[in-house]
């Protein structure tokens, strides 16, 4: 009756990373830390996370000498995303 949440999107920091990311496709590290109030290691670690199963791209470099992470969302992101959003709302309509 219930379908089962995906357990990557199901942690609180990961989703709000991947909402930022599904409205902005791209984003650096520091937009997402700011927009999340995460500490950069708790950050560092979700992120990390949400790469080893592929639903974003991280891609670092260097800007006038400091370092630059940018996360992308995958296409693979998005479906994931867009499936645990759709199972939130047969969540929310069972027994309507």
């Amino acid at each position: 009756m219930f379908k089962e949440l995906d357990p990557i999107l199901h942690s609180q920091l990961r989703l709000a990373v991947m909402s930022l990311l599904i409205s902005v496709k791209e984003a650096e590290f520091t937009f997402i830390k700011e927009k999340t109030n995460s500490t950069a290691g708790n950050l560092s670690v979700q992120i990390q996370k949400l790469k080893d199963v592929g639903y974003i791209d991280v891609t670092k470099q260097f800007k006038d000498n400091y370092p630059l992470t940018t996360c992308k969302i995958t296409k693979k992101g998005v479906e994931a995303f867009e499936d645990y959003v759709k199972a939130l709302q047969e969540y929310l309509n069972i027994g309507k």
